[in-house]
């Protein structure tokens, strides 16, 4: 696992179930510069495919998802 990847904002959507992990992914990708790198943690399993067909359809690169413990992570370069 590498959380060596730098990473400009982080946002924690423990907790929340889908679409608001997603939903407050997009408001946190709106605010940061193109080429900014959003670390994103959160706990629902629906989240995996959400983050891959987010990234595909706006265009943001998803530069690597971990899945551990029931937790999953991921970076994502706003496009």
């Amino acid at each position: 696992m590498s959380d060596t990847l730098t990473c400009d904002a982080v946002l924690d959507a423990s907790g929340l179930n889908c679409p608001l992990p997603l939903l407050k992914a997009k408001m946190e990708l709106n605010r940061l510069a193109s080429g900014a790198v959003l670390k994103v943690i959160a706990t629902d399993t629906g989240s995996q495919r959400d983050f891959r067909t987010f990234a595909t359809l706006a265009g943001h690169t998803l530069l690597q998802e971990t899945a551990e413990a029931g937790t999953y992570t991921y970076w994502l370069r706003k496009a």
